[in-house]
């Protein structure tokens, strides 16, 4: 008996009930359907825990969530719903998001998440795509997460920018205080990003300071997939948005700067720099303060978790930091190749 309930995923002194069996194993088969799922994908359940993993210990958690973690994917026990706005911007987040490898961006949107409005990927279009907005912001009145992506013109009642006739001013105003959380993606977004940089003639800000209200930034541009995916599993898994820093930012991914994290740390300490690209010293990958890089200035995890499904990020490949995570970037980082 002993051995039965450990292989049911039981501790040896819980009631091993019918009931209680026939939970652990609709729970089991529910698990092999989702790694099947990734196996046709080309992806092993060794692979799918390696990232669960990876992604536990860059959310600052302990080892020992790990399964957890997993858990949220493979068996997520609830939907949030989630409303994602377009306002000033490339749709380069979305991009960033949708063109990563882990997790599929099917299984975080579709399963474990609900969503309600996306205008980059939903089928709807036009009036069909408005009444959706309205009908998802009516029906989750206070339990929605809302991801806004770009900002928000403020000048001339918010003229410089609309949708469907209405400005992003009125639709942020109308649709944000009426989500459980509001997540911004991207540089825009959190803090204006390129649209607000001078002479910045359309009022161009960043939702929370448009609004006045708190929202959860995620700088960048764009922003790594990591940490947005990180923050949606913390309000999965713990019920709770990860703790901020003073920008609004989740302290995991943004809690030190580029150059404390830099592998090229050492070189700047010798006083090894490159000068010029395409130099021997640019090919020993010496470092690149000298170049313009903002690494000191500028809070961002980009040296743990890189981009391109964690194979490069752009001082590794051999450009100077921008500073792009970092308020008024465009204004305060340029020009971007001169020293700070």
């Amino acid at each position: 008996m002993y051995e039965l309930k450990v292989f049911f995923g039981l501790s040896p002194e819980k009631s091993l009930s019918f009931n209680a069996l026939m939970e652990v194993q609709m729970e089991k088969d529910e698990y092999n359907q989702f790694y099947e799922k990734l196996e046709s994908y080309g992806v092993s359940r060794r692979q799918f825990m390696k990232y669960c993993t990876f992604l536990t210990a860059t959310m600052g958690l302990s080892a020992s969530m790990v399964t957890h973690v997993a858990e949220v994917f493979a068996s997520p026990k609830q939907r949030p719903p989630v409303v994602w706005l377009h306002f000033g911007e490339c749709t380069g987040c979305s991009e960033a998001l949708l063109r990563s490898s882990y997790p599929f961006p099917d299984r975080l949107i579709l399963e474990t998440l609900s969503l309600e409005y996306h205008e980059t990927i939903m089928a709807a279009a036009g009036h069909q795509a408005e009444e959706n907005l309205q009908n998802a912001v009516k029906k989750y009145d206070g339990q929605f997460i809302c991801v806004v992506e770009g900002a928000i013109a403020t000048k001339f009642d918010g003229a410089y920018g609309k949708i469907g006739g209405r400005t992003f001013l009125e639709i942020a105003r109308e649709v944000c205080p009426k989500a459980a959380a509001v997540i911004c993606i991207g540089s825009c977004s959190s803090f204006g990003g390129i649209q607000a940089a001078k002479p910045n003639p359309g009022g161009y800000q960043g939702v929370g300071d448009a609004l006045g209200i708190k929202t959860l930034n995620i700088p960048g541009c764009p922003p790594n997939p990591v940490n947005f995916v990180g923050t949606v599993v913390n309000y999965v898994l713990l019920g709770k948005l990860p703790p901020l820093d003073e920008k609004g930012r989740p302290v995991f991914a943004y809690g030190q700067t580029i150059h404390d994290q830099c592998p090229r740390r050492s070189y700047f300490e010798m006083g090894e720099f490159v000068e010029e690209f395409g130099s021997e010293e640019a090919a020993l990958g010496y470092c690149l303060y000298k170049m313009g890089c903002k690494g000191p200035e500028t809070y961002n995890n980009c040296p743990i978790v890189k981009f391109n499904d964690g194979t490069n990020w752009p001082v590794e490949a051999g450009h100077p930091c921008i500073g792009c995570s970092e308020p008024d970037f465009w204004d305060q980082m340029t020009p971007f190749f001169e020293e700070l």
